[in-house]
């Protein structure tokens, strides 16, 4: 049973194969010599760029906010922005170079703060019971997503037990331990190096991988009409050149697409690729970085092994519409992938320092990331108050009720704040919308955490998370949030948020607020029964391998054409290439004033290589904001087919609504006979040809 105990209380120091678990020397002055000075710069630079990253996105969000009010163009925002950061960039240098004359610090990392292998008695009977209980829950909850006759209710009870007893014998553990906090050394260069060295290799692995993703004609066709017009559009722009309503899923609020369409402006090159050339390998190495940093703060041994496992889960996992690696790398770019991927670890990050230290550097950085998270995604306003409550319940339960108000205040006031400001002023932030679906917790668990042998580790990992993170905050932390989920998943919970709040466009997001790649990742940290420390190491690697040998038999990898990505032997726009030369050849030809009508793929593609050709139906998606009954909608359907090949209407069907919608060109696949055998009938001649592959013939509104 000693195994047991160590499980639940995560020990650091009493670990040999830890460093936390190195006696401190002798006191010695800082070695101020050229190699330690690298090294230490090294070792702080995940946190330097991280850091950095959120204060500055932060920066721009509010800048840009700020412009509304005095009606800036996006490339003075943009350029205002620039000064902005260099101002800061100096004053930060200032003040460190101070700040190390005055102590002599060679890094602001926080020094492991020494602490006695005291273990406090645990309750073995809860632990033996939330092991069974967290075992049940995983196996159970992976099952069912294959289609065995398993009622949810088995795992939803199961995992709430498994959350309820483990929170409440982490509470004991607590109460009944040292009241000193047990902060885990900094990281050391060589494990900084490791992690910057994957965050580059990830950051190249993004020009060669490309998903074809229908919400690229939004996230990344808002950036090319910026950078075309130097303007933000406050009402539609897919449908119309800013005029209709806004869709409800696009109040003015998040700021990244903005920033992407200035940068292209500003440099003067095409938004998409400002933001597939430029952005994307900058958020991968930042979005890895906050994985490794999160996984190092709550790994209690072996962080480099639980890092290089959690990014293998989000290489080899992937596949669905709704896994953690689907909003990884192939879509770190829209919002809401690089909220999953880099905010949620940081804020995790932060809360825990807050917790440990209650310094004002934590509080300031708690600020600043909540407001790139608004930059990024409304989704943040529902998501992170599920996690800073799920944060402060845990923090409550121990006594820290006012630490856990101030950053409850920290992390929302921004957030919340301006989407109340958006409605009042603008009208902004609909729920309902095109992606109003609802899912329940069972297909939730399916969609994001997976099925079979993948589902049952996501479940160990959600339900066993909390006895494996590091001592005290982490394991807590990690508690609240596991609390938390097992709660939304009982059934009828997320049918009643649903019912009472109207948020069903993101309630099937809710496994976001779990840091789960770092739980993956901290499976392999379990402290395996062995007589020496090299035995241990070895059965550590073994575990790892065989989780990452699970990833890769049992799911789908990112570079498969399953995930719906292609790999690509060259540097590529995340379009299919076929799709992007017909939509840059329509764009060269001299068409008539009017609405393109095309393909609906190509249709798709045309928005994201330029806004100046106006189309027919950007996607089909969105008519749902149009209403599907109205004739709006219905033309656009109508036309969409008919240029598909999909349906052959009559001319008398057609001609009226090619009016209605005054449609200049008409493009279509030479595989269309119909189509290309219907446009002369409606008064269009055909003026250009493109051979194969693609071959399209268009034809152009006589007179």
């Amino acid at each position: 049973m000693a195994n047991v105990d160590s499980i639940a209380v995560a020990p650091t120091d009493s670990d040999p194969t830890s460093r936390s678990a190195q006696a401190p020397g002798p006191a010695v002055g800082p070695d101020r010599s050229p190699a330690a000075r690298v090294r230490a710069l090294v070792a702080a630079a995940p946190a330097l760029l991280t850091d950095g990253a959120v204060v500055a996105f932060a920066l721009f969000t509010v800048i840009y906010h700020a412009a509304f009010i005095f009606a800036l163009r996006p490339s003075v925002t943009f350029r205002i922005w620039l000064l902005a950061c260099v101002v800061l960039a100096v004053v930060a240098l200032v003040r460190a170079r101070r700040r190390s004359a005055a102590t002599g610090a060679e890094s602001e990392q926080p020094e492991a703060v020494a602490s006695t292998d005291t273990r406090p008695a645990v309750d073995r009977r809860l632990l033996i019971g939330v092991l069974v209980a967290a075992a049940v829950a995983a196996l159970t909850a992976g099952v069912i997503g294959t289609g065995a006759g398993v009622s949810w209710w088995i795992p939803a009870v199961f995992g709430l037990l498994a959350a309820i007893g483990g929170i409440l014998l982490l509470r004991r553990v607590w109460l009944a331990g040292p009241t000193s906090t047990s902060i885990g050394p900094a990281p050391t260069a060589a494990q900084s190096a490791y992690a910057l060295v994957v965050s580059v290799l990830v950051a190249i692995s993004s020009f060669f991988l490309a998903r074809n993703t229908p919400d690229d004609v939004y996230y990344v066709g808002k950036s090319v009409w910026i950078a075309e017009r130097d303007l933000i559009p406050l009402n539609d722009f897919l449908f119309s050149e800013n005029v209709l309503p806004a869709m409800g899923s696009q109040p003015p609020i998040p700021s990244i697409e903005v920033f992407n369409g200035a940068l292209g402006n500003v440099l003067g090159i095409h938004a998409a690729s400002a933001t597939w050339y430029l952005m994307l390998p900058i958020l991968a190495v930042l979005a890895v970085l906050a994985l490794w940093r999160l996984t190092h703060r709550w790994a209690p041994r072996r962080p480099v092994l639980a890092f290089t496992v959690a990014i293998a889960y989000l290489y080899l996992v992937v596949g669905g519409d709704a896994a953690l690696g689907t909003f990884h790398l192939p879509r770190l770019y829209e919002g809401k992938g690089m909220f999953v991927s880099a905010v949620i670890p940081l804020m995790w990050l932060y809360l825990t320092e807050w917790f440990d230290t209650r310094s004002r550097r934590s509080l300031v950085l708690i600020v600043a990331l909540s407001i790139t998270a608004i930059g990024l995604t409304t989704t943040a306003a529902i998501i992170l108050p599920m996690l800073v409550g799920a944060a402060g319940f845990a923090m409550l339960l121990v006594g820290r009720w006012k630490a856990a108000v101030v950053a409850g205040v920290a992390a929302l006031a921004y957030p919340i704040g301006s989407l109340v400001v958006s409605r009042l002023v603008l009208g902004g932030l609909s729920a309902d919308g095109a992606d109003d679906a609802f899912f329940d917790a069972a297909y939730t668990y399916k969609r994001t955490l997976t099925v079979g042998v993948v589902g049952v580790i996501s479940g160990l990992a959600l339900w066993c998370g909390p006895l494996l993170a590091r001592r005290r905050t982490p394991a807590l932390l990690t508690a609240g949030a596991t609390l938390a989920l097992s709660v939304l998943f009982v059934p009828g919970v997320l049918e009643t948020l649903s019912a009472l709040s109207g948020i069903s466009v993101v309630l099937w997001r809710v496994p976001w607020l779990l840091a789960l790649p770092t739980l993956i990742g901290l499976l392999c940290t379990v402290r395996v029964p062995a007589p020496t420390p090299l035995l241990r190491r070895a059965a550590a690697g073994g575990l790892a391998a065989a989780l990452v040998a699970s990833f890769a038999i049992f799911a789908t990898p990112m570079w498969s054409a399953t995930s719906w990505v292609e790999v690509h032997d060259r540097p590529t726009w995340k379009l299919p290439q076929q799709r992007q030369s017909i939509a840059f050849w329509i764009k060269g030809l001299e068409r008539p004033p009017g609405l393109l009508l095309a393909p609906k793929t190509i249709m798709r593609a045309s928005l994201i290589v330029t806004s100046e050709v106006r189309v027919v139906l950007p996607r089909d998606f969105y008519l749902v904001e149009y209403d599907l009954e109205s004739q709006f909608a219905k033309d656009r359907l109508l036309l969409a087919d008919f240029a598909d090949g999909t349906e052959k209407p009559t001319s008398t069907e057609l001609a009226p609504a090619l009016d209605r919608l005054d449609v200049g060109t008409i493009c279509v696949y030479n595989g269309n006979q119909y189509a290309r055998e219907m446009a002369p009938q409606l008064g269009y001649q055909e003026f250009a040809k493109r051979r194969a592959p693609g071959a399209t013939t268009c034809f152009r509104r006589a007179g």
